[in-house]
């Protein structure tokens, strides 16, 4: 198999995963309860946070070591590529009109005049957009390597790992979406539509993380900044929503369950 067909079938399953996700919606009678709310978002934070660490913040500090360009200042890349990365999404909060569902508070310019379901779509698709550029980085990282050498497929495995990784989380995630949308009155092929649309900027941002990563000198940073903006994601958004019931622990067990799944998949790869 080669560091191109691995590439292929990172970026198709990512958008796959959502849509399958958001085909649950067809089996549901009625939206998630409160429990299994807090189960799916916990899970997926897990993921999230595990990924950013493992396939984004110690590959941008390596990457950066081995450069001779950076030399004693190797530091600086995953550093501020890693605040860049939480700032932009922060931006994006304070422009994008959207809704949380932990406290039901809207953020964004504008606005007024979008539905509740509307907003919480453009809440999901914004924390999407880091996912699809870390594995579009790393699928880039992968193919970077493979030129030099046509055996070489480590990091290109590497990067199947982090899109199976996201990928598993969003299944969920996509049933997080349509299903949701359906409890509050949206008809059922509405609520999968949306669900598929929030994942498609995943395939796109892929692609632009892909030729962005074949400059090699800003990959240190463009890795560190899809962490950094992946992390604030679950930090503003999944975590939160994870504990909407009395028992917190459900958010946390789950949130440990998706962080060891995706350890366990790095580690296999």
């Amino acid at each position: 198999m080669s560091a191109t067909t691995l590439t292929i079938i990172s970026i198709v399953i990512i958008f796959a995963a959502t849509t399958l996700g958001s085909a649950f919606v067809f089996f549901f009678k009625k939206g998630f309860g409160t429990k299994a709310n807090d189960f799916v978002l916990g899970f997926a934070g897990g993921i999230m946070l595990a990924s950013s660490f493992f396939g984004l913040i110690l590959p941008s500090i390596t990457e950066s070591q081995t450069m001779d360009v950076y030399s004693k200042w190797s530091y600086i890349p995953p550093i501020v590529g890693f605040l860049l990365g939480g700032l932009v999404l922060w931006g994006m909060d304070k422009l994008i009109p959207h809704t949380h569902l932990s406290n039901d508070v809207s953020e964004g310019m504008g606005g007024k005049n979008l539905s509740k379901n509307t907003r919480f779509f453009f809440a999901v698709t914004i924390h999407n957009i880091p996912e699809g550029l870390s594995v579009g980085l790393a699928c880039g990282l992968g193919l970077a390597a493979a030129k030099t050498d046509s055996t070489n497929l480590t990091l290109a495995f590497s990067a199947l790992s982090l899109a199976i990784g996201i990928a598993i989380q969003n299944i969920p995630e996509g049933a997080a979406v349509s299903i949701p949308m359906f409890g509050a009155g949206e008809k059922k092929s509405r609520a999968f539509l949306f669900g598929t649309a929030s994942g498609a900027v995943e395939p796109v941002f892929a692609i632009v993380g892909l030729f962005l990563a074949q400059i090699e000198v800003i990959s240190p940073w463009l890795l560190s900044f899809a962490s950094g903006a992946m992390i604030y994601v679950t930090l503003d958004e999944l975590i939160p929503d994870s504990r909407q019931t009395q028992d917190a622990h459900i958010g946390i067990w789950s949130f440990m369950i998706g962080f060891v799944v995706m350890m366990a998949l790095e580690l296999a790869f």
